[in-house]
This record gives C-alpha cells, sequence and structure tokens, in this order.
C-alpha cells in the first residue's frame, strides 16, 4: 500500500526528520530475532563524549509511573544525565544497569572511589505479548553492541528494543522525528523525538487528527480487545540552552503529543517523558563551572514546547508507519498501520492515504 506518511504540525522538520537533527545525538540497535524471543536494545548518546564526566541537563516527567525503570529519581533530583538513555523491555532492565555500570567503571577507574557512583539509566516497556519476555535474553554484549552502533541514521519500527513492541494493539516499536524552531529573528534550534511505543486501544487511534481506530477495530482480522496498558517512553532533545527545570517543562509537554493519538495514560501504561539538551556539559570535575551559557528565556518557550508536542505525535505515527507485521511468542501476531490500513474500503481511508 503506497502511502505518504502525513506531517503533523506547522514547523519543518530536520534532514533526517529524528531526533539525530539535533547535533551530537546519535542512536544505535541491537535487534533480537529468533523465533519467541523478539526484543532488543536501544542506545541514545547525547554526545560522543564520557558522559559521565560531561554529563548533560536534563529533566523527567513521569506521566504514570507503572513502570520498573531505573535512574529516573536521581535524574529528578539532580538534573543530568551521566550515562547514554538505555531502552529495553522490563525484564531486562537489570541486565542493561549493570552493562552501563562495567562500562562507566571500566572508562572511568576513579567511578564509585574517587569519583561518586554512576547513576545508570535504563528505560523499559513489556514486549511479552510478542516476546517470550521470560528468556531474559537481553545481554551485556547487547547494550555495548547498539551502544558502539550508534550514529545519526537509524533504523525505526520493529528493531532494538522496539522489536517486540506493540502500539493501538497494531505493530509499534521505534520512532523518531524532529522540528526546526526560530523563537526569534537571531535564535534558531532543533527539537528532536524517538518513542519507544508500546500503548494504546485500537479504537482510540487518531492519526494527524483522523480517527481511523474506529474503523479498523471493526476490521474482522485486527484484534482490537484489551486494556490500554504496555506503556510509551518519549524522550525529547534540544540543542536550545535550557536548565533542568525547564527541560521538565518540555517533558511535562511530550504528554501532549501523546494524547493527541488517542492516549489517555491507562491504569497499565507507564509513560515516562525525559528531556535533555546538548547546548552545554556539566563537569563531574568540581572545580570547573556548572554554567558557561546564557539561558533561553522562559517567554521564548512556547514554539519548544508546541515542537514537542508535534515531533512527539510524528514520532509515534513514524514508529506505526516503518513497522511491519510480526508473528511472535507462541504465534502472536501485530499487523502493522498499513498493512491493517489496506484493510479497509477505499472510501474509509483517511484522506492521506
Amino acid at each position: 500500500m503506497n502511502m505518504k506518511m502525513p506531517h503533523i504540525g506547522r514547523f519543518a522538520a530536520g534532514p533526517l526528520n529524528a531526533i539525530t537533527d539535533v547535533a551530537g545525538v546519535t542512536v544505535g540497535h541491537a535487534t533480537l530475532d529468533a523465533g519467541d524471543v523478539q526484543t532488543g536494545v536501544t542506545v541514545v548518546r547525547p554526545h560522543q563524549g564520557n558522559v559521565f564526566m560531561q554529563r548533560v541537563p536534563a529533566g523527567v516527567a513521569v506521566i504514570n509511573g507503572f513502570g520498573k525503570s531505573v535512574g529516573l529519581v536521581q535524574v529528578e533530583e539532580l538534573g543530568v544525565l551521566e550515562t547514554p538513555i538505555a531502552l529495553t523491555n522490563t525484564f531486562a532492565v537489570p541486565a542493561v544497569s549493570a552493562a552501563q555500570i562495567r562500562q562507566c567503571v571500566k572508562d572511568n577507574p576513579a567511578c564509585g572511589r574517587d569519583l561518586p557512583t554512576v547513576n545508570p539509566l535504563v528505560l523499559e516497556c513489556n514486549d511479552g505479548y510478542l516476546n517470550d519476555i521470560q528468556q531474559m535474553a537481553v545481554s551485556e554484549a547487547h547494550y555495548l553492541e547498539a551502544y558502539a552502533l550508534a550514529q545519526s541514521r537509524f533504523a525505526q519500527g520493529a528493531v532494538g528494543a522496539g522489536r517486540g513492541m506493540s502500539c493501538f494493539k497494531l505493530k509499534g516499536g521505534i520512532g523518531s522525528s524532529s522540528r526546526e524552531v526560530a523563537v526569534s529573528a537571531s535564535k534558531r534550534y532543533r527539537v528532536g523525538a524517538l518513542v519507544l511505543a508500546n500503548f494504546g486501544q485500537l479504537a482510540n487511534l487518531t492519526v494527524a487528527g483522523c480517527a481511523v481506530g474506529k474503523d479498523l477495530a471493526a476490521l474482522p482480522h485486527v484484534e482490537s480487545h484489551g486494556a490500554d496498558k504496555g506503556s510509551i517512553i518519549l524522550l525529547v532533545a534540544t540543542d536550545a540552552p535550557l536548565d533542568a527545570r525547564q527541560l521538565h517543562r518540555l517533558a511535562v509537554r511530550a504528554g501532549a503529543g501523546l494524547a493527541r493519538t488517542g492516549s489517555f495514560y491507562g491504569h497499565g501504561s507507564g509513560d515516562i517523558a525525559l528531556a535533555f539538551s546538548t547546548a552545554y556539559t556539566l563537569p563531574q570535575d568540581v572545580l570547573n563551572d556548572l554554567y558557561e551559557v546564557a539561558l533561553l528565556h522562559d517567554n521564548l518557550l512556547n514554539d519548544v514546547f508546541e515542537a514537542v508536542a508535534d515531533s512527539i505525535e510524528q514520532a509515534i505515527l513514524s514508529a506505526l508507519w516503518h513497522a511491519q507485521t510480526l508473528t511472535g511468542r507462541q504465534g502472536h501476531q501485530r499487523l502493522s498501520l498499513l498493512d491493517a490500513l489496506a484493510g479497509l474500503p477505499l472510501e474509509r481511508r483517511p484522506h492521506w492515504c
């Protein structure tokens, strides 16, 4: 089915329409695809240096706290990232956390001795419908593989941590987007988003303002039952010079983009947003100054807020758009959005089909 993905909002996308349009940000995947094992790891690196020694400012918003992530409490308290962001399945959190700690100690032998202990940051969704999560197949090697493969161009859909994820009872996974914003005549910035999409009830699915979910849920070959559960991780990157307080405000706006797609943050859905800035770093060394840039004024944030909501909505759509129909654990299957739309009569297809 030949369809062009609709563009969300009034701002232009960056060259790649991905979170990596924010300079320095890279993304890598390790994908496990072996019968009942359909899972993986995705790593987002905020810059190419030593993140433990050159931390980046960050803010977190827990929209619905049904989740088993590691590291969020310290990010909320201190407002910094000191490892890459790792995404994986629920039962893989301990293995990936251990991998981050070992990597940091190897690169920084004083960690936990002369320097503070590292705060690993691993965020998760439950891919147990398509993946045999009890096998705990993700290992330290998969984290290191995803880390090593991180680059500006990366795959989306059923890859990495998104391999076994479901979204609106369709095939979900990794999605990304970006927006370019001019907050004044002399200040132009980029906002990028990346999501691990694993949430939603099909009947509620809204794509670019079109309530397509109800029609899709009526198709006999599409599963539509079940609660809104499963979770989504919403990541926002920007090169705008913002502090942790302002980045928390950006993270909150990610919920607006999520809601537009038809989510109401169901009881069993862990919905966590994290925003970070690449405009400056916060050194681990106490002899160095923490701030070396002028921060963007709060009164100039409105367009940035709008770009966050738009890029998150676009990233969720991109996850659905790029995912392919997949059969996993015990024959469980999730149709892709495009395969599901192809089952609609021509007169019932959205205007952008």
